[in-house]
Parts: structure tokens; C-alpha cells; sequence
């Protein structure tokens, strides 16, 4: 079949449903070819529909990560604004949302606030908080309010085979063109892909041919793809089958499923105007922490328990979240890249965030209230890394201990079998604790919170935690395989990429 056949079918098909019912409909867009073809064919064929009769409510949605890749989010950004822009002038009823994660579920939040390990293959626990949460909230309010909605996705069956088999799943349509979304969640949710069976070169033939309906220019985009690799787009990701960024052409600089983020660094390369970005594109690839991260990890868990697994044969301890002398190192360098690439930024860019000052509020939180990091290390480390003085002075997180009240402490409990200030670290703790229940009418709950605070500090080292625990009668300890793959979120976000043999 011809192209042009294929481009009137799909454009029936969608006019088709159209006019079924008043169903809202939802585009999964990212900016890139497949979106782009996906949104332009629903676009013109609802054009040729008569105006008084375009009623049905389209919405359209974006996902930034806010680590997306920066000249891809600014791409995308300005497309969402012409969207609206020209759907508002051309009757449409198209409304594009630009999508982002929850404060608690940001990327940095996580890794330098929190000290979860990078994602690796084994656990990527970035896909679901950064992508799947926020576009699958959108997708159920919208089905919610109306009872049932409809999906229109760029996936094609033609992309690679990990997507093939994923399309496969879909397939079995109990509703003409459409399939069940084989998420739970979005069980009211029905899935149209319209260029399911289209090559790499249908759609870009299509998306040059044919002229982009909200003026974003898809010579452009085309450039942007320049040699990229087949499968090249970042998707919408909104269920754990859809494949997240890591094998893709444009997605997360962060990403850590990959060795190198081949387009930020052939951007860098091949054109000057684009070198600003050279200090995101080291940080990346020099600080990021990769599977062989276990010395920068606690060997308690993140709740302070300490389990062991099988590896070989050989017990070894699920390691935890990150220490904090190395979070800290990580925000150090990331503020010290961000001062740099603003330095050098084009015009309009000079207030480029990596991370924003909300995400380094957030951090400074779960520093101070939930690790009890009474120094408050965050803003001194603002200001060594920017030469500026951290602009936000939060009266109510100020300690009654000094730093050198803390220094003090920390001389005190210095020991060359505690490299870790095991010892420090409970009594900054314990004494958090005290201070917590300070203005408290009854102190009900503070003798428990210090009885888990010792429990948590019982060990100085990890070879102390791992005698203790092979000594122990009962043998219950021992993680398995099956479990370490079933742990929740919370617990399996400390201990990823950490399988052994089972026991």
C-alpha cells in the first residue's frame, strides 16, 4: 500500500471515531517524528470536519522529566505553545498540557535528597516517577470525568522488537480499532495506535510532505535526528511495558541505562552554538553513579535494617542509600555545572536550572527532617558552588546546636574504626529526636524513636553488621532472588541491581 493510501486510511479511521461518540480524546506526545505524525494526521483530519460539528474535547500531553535533554524540552515547549495557539484560532478544541513529576518523585530529589542508587536495568525507578505517575493521573482524571477515554499512541510495531511485542500485548481489539490498556489503572482507557504498521520512512516521508498544522517546522525536526539511531523517539511512557528512554535517541541526560548520551554529546560536537551544554554533558558522564557504586553506599538499608543475600554462595549485605558525604559531592559538582553552563548560555538562557530551587528546598528537607542532617549543610554548599549566597533562609530548620557545636561533637566521637562517624551520626540523631519533641505537650513516642535510633547505629562497619547477622540461629534473614525482584518501591529503591543466587 502506497503511502499516500495509508495516510487516508488512518485519517477515516480517526474520523470514524470521531463521530461514534463524545469520548476526550488523549495524545501522547513528545515532540518527536512518531507524536508529531500521530497529532498532524488527527489534526487534519478533524480540519475537514465543519467547524459547528467539532465538539470532542482533545487533549494533548507532554511529559517533561525536567532531565530531559535541553534543546528537545525548549523544542517541545514551544511546540505545546503554538498548539494552543493555533487550535484556539482554528476551532479545534485540541488543548496541550505540559506534564511534570511531583516534587517528591524528581530525579534529583531521589538520588541526592533521598540517596537512592542510579537506576540500572535490574530497578529503573526513575521511569515510573518521573514518566508513568504524572501522564497516568492526566489520563485517569480525564476517563474519570467522563467515564471512559481514548489513547492515541505513536508506538509502531515496526520500531524494534521489544516495542513489537509490547504492541502485541494491545492487540486483540474488543472495540473495532481499539485495544484495552493492559494497565489496571487505566482500565477505562482504550489504546488507538493509527501508525502501528508504518515504517521509519512512512512517517518521515509524511512529516515532510505534509506541512506542520501548528507551525513547528518539521525540517527541523528532522535535522534534529540526524543520525540517530532507528529507534529514535523518547514515548510517552504510561505503563511499565511501554520501553522507557534508555535505548533512545532523545530522552533523560541523566539516564544511566546507557554508557553515553550519544545525541547531547553529537549536539556538543557538531555544532558551536550548542557547546554550553559541554559542563551537563561531563557531569553525566563523570559523576553519575554507576553499578560499581557500592563503596558510596550505606550498608544499612534505608530504614536502617540490614539484610543479606547470596551472591556466588557467598553472603553479602543489600547496600543502601547513598552516604551523605557523597550526596553532597554530587550537589556540590551539579551546582558547580550549572554556574558554568549559565556563564556561557546564548541569550535567553541564563537562568538555565538543572535543578531548581524548589527540588534544592525539597533536598534540604529530607537532609534535615528525615536523615536528621542537623548541619544543614545545603546552603554552604550553594554558596561554595556559585559564589552566591543561598537566597532562601528558612527560620523554622535552624538547630539550636552551632556548627560548632556540631564540630565539636564530631571531634569527640572521631575513631579509626568508625570511618563512617557511625557514632556522630546517632547522637546528631538522637539529639534531632530530643529536639523534635522539645515543644511537645507529652513526649509520647521519644523513647521508641531512640531506642530505633540505637538499633540503627548498633554497627560501626559492614563487616560488623555481617558477622553479626551469620551468627544469628534463625536463617529467615536470607534474601531470595524472587523476593529482591518483589520488594515495594521504597525498599527496592536501595537495593537495585544487587541479585545474587537464591538460597
Amino acid at each position: 500500500m502506497k503511502l499516500a493510501e495509508r495516510v487516508e486510511e488512518v485519517k477515516s479511521n480517526i474520523k470514524r471515531l470521531y463521530a461514534e461518540d463524545d469520548l476526550p480524546w488523549i495524545i501522547g506526545y513528545s515532540g518527536g517524528k512518531d507524536s508529531t505524525a500521530v497529532l498532524q494526521l488527527v489534526w487534519h483530519s478533524i480540519a475537514e470536519i465543519q467547524a459547528d460539528k467539532r465538539q470532542k474535547k482533545i487533549y494533548v500531553i507532554s511529559t517533561d522529566t525536567l532531565v530531559e535533554n535541553p534543546i528537545v524540552a525548549k523544542w517541545v515547549e514551544l511546540s505545546l505553545m503554538r498548539i494552543n495557539a493555533e487550535s484556539a484560532k482554528q476551532e479545534m478544541h485540541i488543548e496541550a498540557h505540559r506534564l511534570v513529576p511531583k516534587l517528591e518523585d524528581r530525579f534529583w530529589v531521589n538520588l541526592i535528597g533521598k540517596g537512592y542508587p542510579a537506576p540500572r536495568p535490574k530497578f529503573r525507578w526513575c521511569t515510573s516517577r518521573l514518566k508513568i505517575n504524572a501522564s497516568t493521573e492526566f489520563i485517569r482524571t480525564v476517563a474519570s470525568e467522563t467515564g471512559e477515554a481514548i489513547l492515541f499512541l505513536g508506538t509502531r510495531s515496526a520500531e524494534s522488537a521489544a516495542r513489537k511485542k509490547s504492541m502485541e500485548r494491545h492487540h486483540g481489539s474488543t472495540r473495532d480499532l481499539l485495544s484495552k490498556n493492559s494497565d489496571p489503572r487505566l482500565d477505562r482507557v482504550w489504546v488507538f495506535p493509527p501508525i502501528a504498521d508504518w515504517t521509519n520512512d512512512d512517517v518521515w516521508e509524511y512529516i515532510i510532505e505534509n506541512e506542520n498544522p501548528w507551525g513547528h517546522s518539521n525540517t527541523e525536526l528532522f535535522h534534529l535526528y540526524r543520525g540517530a539511531s532507528p529507534d529514535a523517539e523518547c514515548p510517552l511512557v504510561v505503563d511499565s511495558n511501554t520501553p522507557s528512554c534508555g535505548d533512545s535517541r532523545f530522552g533523560c541526560y541523566v539516564c544511566t541505562m546507557v554508557d553515553k548520551d550519544k545525541s547531547l554529546s553529537a549536539m556538543i560536537k557538531n555544532d558551536d552554538d550548542k557547546k554550553w551544554m559541554l559542563p551537563l554533558a561531563e557531569f553525566r558522564e563523570k559523576r553519575l553513579p554507576t553499578d560499581d557504586d557500592f563503596p558510596n553506599r550505606d550498608f544499612r538499608r534505608l530504614d536502617g535494617r540490614i539484610d543479606i543475600f547470596k551472591r556466588g554462595g557467598e553472603p553479602e549485605l543489600i547496600h543502601g542509600p547513598y552516604k551523605k558525604a557523597y550526596r553532597e559531592s554530587l550537589l556540590r559538582d551539579l551546582l558547580i555545572a550549572q554556574t558554568e553552563i549559565r556563564r556561557n548560555a546564548p541569550p535567553g538562557l541564563e537562568g538555565f536550572e538543572i535543578i531548581t530551587m524548589e527540588e534544592l528546598e525539597e533536598i534540604r528537607r529530607v537532609w534535615i527532617e528525615e536523615k536528621h542532617e542537623i548541619e544543614d549543610s545545603l546552603p554552604g554548599i550553594y554558596g561554595e558552588a556559585t559564589g552566591e549566597e543561598y537566597p532562601v533562609d528558612s527560620e523554622e530548620r535552624h538547630s539550636i546546636f552551632t556548627q560548632e557545636d556540631l564540630a565539636e561533637l564530631r571531634d569527640i566521637c572521631m575513631s579509626t574504626d568508625d570511618p563512617d562517624h557511625i557514632h556522630y551520626s546517632m547522637l546528631r540523631e538522637m539529639l534531632a529526636v530530643e529536639q523534635d519533641y522539645r515543644g511537645a505537650t507529652r513526649r509520647v513516642g521519644i523513647y521508641d524513636d531512640l531506642m530505633r535510633s540505637l538499633k540503627q547505629h548498633a554497627f560501626l562497619n559492614r563487616d560488623q553488621a555481617l558477622e553479626y547477622k551469620l551468627t544469628m540461629k534463625d536463617q529467615s534473614w536470607v534474601v531470595e532472588d524472587a523476593i529482591l525482584d518483589t520488594f515495594d518501591e521504597e525498599d527496592a529503591a536501595v537495593s537495585s541491581g544487587e541479585k545474587g543466587s537464591s538460597v
